[in-house]
């Protein structure tokens, strides 16, 4: 077989893994807390946040700029999170790709 249709067989192989990656990665979740657990948020690990719990005790009117800055903090670190296990996963997948004149 010729090396561009290797190259063709390889790239339709590793698109059919990462589109399976990417599924898995949709359907799996990562959670942050802040606050000492004041606010949860639960993150898919194709980046998307699919849930924010606040416990009541932590609303405080007078002070909502705590409250913003721990909803800030435990979003980053669900984002994180998510960013980091996709780009494990979709490494695997590309690991072994070897692309003539590319090193």
């Amino acid at each position: 077989m010729s090396s561009i249709g290797k190259l063709m067989k390889q790239a339709a192989r590793i698109q059919r893994q990462m589109e399976e990656v990417q599924a898995s990665l949709a359907a799996r979740t990562v959670e942050a807390t802040s606050g000492g657990g004041a606010v949860k948020v639960v993150a898919t690990c194709n980046r998307l946040i699919s849930s924010i719990k606040i416990d009541p005790q932590a609303v405080n009117p007078s002070d909502a700029q705590l409250l913003e800055d721990m909803i800030l903090s435990a979003v980053n670190n669900a984002l994180k999170q998510a960013e980091e296990i996709s780009n494990s996963e979709m490494g695997k997948v590309t690991s072994g790709l070897s692309i003539p004149g590319l090193a």
